[in-house]
């Protein structure tokens, strides 16, 4: 028997299916070896040698592999093709201590059947270039983040974190928004025309365009006595039809997704943010419990820069096209597309079906929501990729005003042919203009002068973010999503209403402090360098601890020179108010901490108080409680340790806590707090039937509790059921209904 481990229980789950009894199918569960937590776990005196450790959670599984693994003729590592997946197979070697002759490593591009037994044909050994290269990432990324963050801490404020490439992330953010707060609106007009045929009586707009024969540039027309000049010179011009210029055009198909544009896509599409694109697309990859065919991979390994599509689906997708959307949608030949992206994995595919024939709507009462979106894209593009150019019919027409020197024009196109845009709907619009003839006279209806303003630049979304990273050669496929997560989770960057990506205040005071003290740490070219010499150690070009050490000396030797030289008030100057401390009577000051700007005392230490910046009247009503509340219940003591009790405020409000946390956990409600319905609870007839809250929302229970677990899911009323004599409750709609669910009395 062989025993083939993979990353998660989904993916053996699927490959499970297609392999006999020879073989046993185990999941991972991803890394199993990682360096160790709150230690740097690099000896950086002894040329960077990482030290790994197997954490707590994984320790289990890795003694169950090594028993299977001792039981088994051959271990096939079978983890994803990328750099990661090659680490995780290393990693599984070393911690189940398998010998190197019963190890074989297998890839694949699709969780197939076909591919799969293909994969076992071929196996090979454990690449340990791409070993090194992701090791080499995961090393730099800790140098940067455990000697940079600490530093951080004690010059800026605790709790901050730094990153290789998240840092370079916040930078572009944060140069957005200041291009956004420093854009001066810049007045323009635009003077658009509605005409109508003499012989048809057809009506069409066109817009001014030229003057002298020049096409008129869109911030030319600048203000309202400009254009008030040019209608002056327009009243009374008869107008006719100076040319037409009519030709065919195409529109060629776009190629098959990559990781980066299929984060783009779904997100201006759907609205997907990067990690939403990659959870539903790795649910797709690793395989679906389809309705007739059980546990199916759906497309290929969706972390790829390369746009190559397998010879057999290529044959595969013009069968499809010629047998379900029409021969005339097919091609003669297959159509190569070549990517742009520096250091992209040729050898890999592009992310497409795994069949071309598993239309989206087959698939349909199979997949949720957002896999059938995602799938159907998918689909959608791939095939789209091999099909003709859509052919449009397109018309320019110059109008004359006659006697001045100005002409109009209006562009009209037509879809002559859909081509590829049957199968992938891109947004384009048609407009049919009248018949018209060169020389001949029309109509104006009415012309229309428009004020404009130039716009800022957006804030980046997801999908804007991720093409700057990539035109910028910033981080991989692999690292587009993580990196925007960890952003935002660090409190880096918030989404605004629109869920674009905006900096907080924090964020601003780190990056300065970066660009000034650390510049190669921020700097886009080098960030770009380093992902270059990754991809050579993936190569075999460079020594991964010759890349690591160029890095590190100057950066450590910087980071030295700089807690000498920097003074935290240098970064973080207090702003002076008018505002008195309520406690002390001293001044309040403005500071920035990690969760944004707060009035603090400025007799801290001796005075602790704090208060919100912009502090609403809710805020106000909610510190006057806590206050009473702390007077109120001074000199309490914690029935588990003894210690002080002290009140806190949490999500669902102030509750009292023991002050020696994280020693003693002991937490109490607090009988305020308690949202008594003042009705006795039935069940123990101890205690009271009070408001609580969970992730789930609201719901009533015995204040008893653990020792009476009675709960409702509505609010009772105080009555009992006339028929169970169980309480009534109020539901969401304002219904009331009997608490017992094998009762059906409801009350009118």
């Amino acid at each position: 028997m062989d025993l083939v481990i993979v990353e998660s229980p989904t993916k053996a789950k699927t490959i499970n299916k297609f392999l006999g009894s020879d073989f046993q199918t185990e999941s991972s569960y991803g890394h199993i070896r990682d360096l160790p937590k709150g230690k740097m776990g690099i000896d950086t005196e002894n040329n960077f040698e990482p030290r790994y450790v197997i954490p707590t959670a994984s320790r289990k599984t890795v003694n169950y592999l090594k028993k299977e693994a001792k039981r088994a003729d051959n271990i096939i590592l079978a983890s994803d093709e990328d750099r990661e997946g090659e680490a995780i197979a290393w990693h599984l070697s070393k911690a189940l201590e398998l010998k190197k002759e019963k190890v074989k490593r297998i890839v694949f591009h699709e969780i197939t059947e076909e591919a799969v037994k293909e994969a076992l044909k071929t196996p090979r050994s454990i690449d340990l270039k791409l070993v090194e290269a992701q090791q080499a990432r995961r090393i730099l990324d800790r140098l940067v983040g455990y000697e940079l963050s600490p530093f951080l801490w004690k010059k800026v404020t605790k709790g901050l974190s730094a990153g290789r490439v998240q840092s370079v992330a916040v930078r572009l953010i944060i140069e957005r928004e200041k291009e956004i707060e420093n854009f001066k609106p810049e007045e323009y007009w635009t003077i658009k025309a509605d005409f109508e045929s003499k012989e048809n009586k057809k009506g069409f707009e066109a817009k001014l365009n030229k003057k002298n024969g020049t096409t008129i540039d869109k911030l030319e027309i600048k203000n309202e006595s400009e254009t008030k000049n040019i209608l002056k010179k327009l009243e009374g011009a008869s107008y006719k039809v100076a040319k037409i210029n009519k030709k065919e055009t195409r529109k060629n198909p776009p190629a098959p997704f990559t990781t980066s544009t299929l984060q783009q896509t779904a997100n201006r599409w759907f609205g997907f943010s990067a990690k939403q694109t990659m959870i539903t697309a790795q649910q797709l990859y690793e395989g679906i419990n389809i309705k007739g065919e059980g546990q199916v991979g759906l497309i290929t390994y969706m972390r790829t820069d390369s746009l190559n599509l397998s010879p057999k689906f290529l044959e595969e997708t013009q069968k499809y096209l010629k047998e379900k959307v029409g021969k005339e949608y097919s091609l003669e030949k297959p159509k190569f597309f070549k990517t742009k992206t520096k250091g992209a994995q040729e050898a890999h595919e592009a992310i497409r079906p795994t069949g071309a024939f598993r239309s989206p709507e087959v698939l349909k009462n199979s997949l949720n929501n957002n896999q059938y979106k995602l799938y159907k894209l998918i689909w959608q593009r791939a095939l789209a990729g091999q099909m003709p150019s859509a052919i449009l019919n397109t018309t320019a027409i110059d109008i004359e005003a006659e006697n001045t020197p100005y002409e109009f024009r209006v562009n009209g196109q037509i879809l002559n042919f859909p081509g590829y845009l049957k199968i992938y709907p891109e947004k384009s619009k048609e407009l049919e203009l009248p018949e018209l003839k060169q020389g001949e006279g029309i109509n104006l209806k009415k012309i229309k002068p428009e004020q404009h303003f130039t716009q800022p630049p957006g804030r980046y979304s997801d999908a804007g973010l991720v093409k700057e990273l990539e035109k910028h050669g910033i981080g991989r496929p692999s690292t587009y999503a993580p990196t925007i997560s960890t952003i935002i989770a660090r409190n880096y960057i918030n989404r605004d209403e629109n869920k674009k990506l905006a900096p907080t205040d924090i964020a601003r005071v780190v990056n300065d402090l970066l660009i000034k003290h650390f510049p190669r740490i921020i700097d886009y070219k080098f960030t770009a360098e380093i992902e270059n010499d990754l991809d050579k150690i993936a190569y075999g070009e460079k020594n991964w601890k010759k890349v690591i050490k160029e890095f590190y000396e100057p950066f450590h030797q910087n980071l030295e020179n700089k807690y000498e030289e920097i003074n935290k008030q240098d970064i973080m100057p207090e702003e002076k108010t008018k505002e008195k401390c309520d406690k002390c009577g001293a001044d309040m000051v403005i500071k920035t901490g990690r969760f944004g700007k707060f009035l603090a005392c400025s007799g801290f230490p001796d005075c602790k108080n704090i208060k919100p910046l912009n502090q609403t009247e809710e805020d106000k009503k909610q510190l006057e409680e806590i206050e009473k509340l702390q007077k109120k219940y001074q000199g309490e003591k914690c029935d588990k340790c003894g210690a002080d009790m002290v009140i806190k405020n949490g999500k669902f409000g102030p509750f009292l806590a023991c002050s020696a946390y994280p020693k003693c956990r002991n937490i109490k409600s607090i009988e305020e707090n308690k949202n008594s319905t003042g009705i006795k609870c039935p069940k123990c007839e101890k205690g009271e039937i009070v408001q609580k809250r969970s992730k789930r929302g609201v719901f009533y229970a015995c204040d008893n509790y653990p020792d009476c677990k009675n709960a409702y899911f509505g609010k009772p009323t105080g009555e009992k059921c006339p028929q169970c004599k169980s309480l009534l409750v109020e539901i969401k709609n304002g219904d009331i209904k009997c608490s017992n669910k094998e009762c059906e009395y409801t009350k009118n």
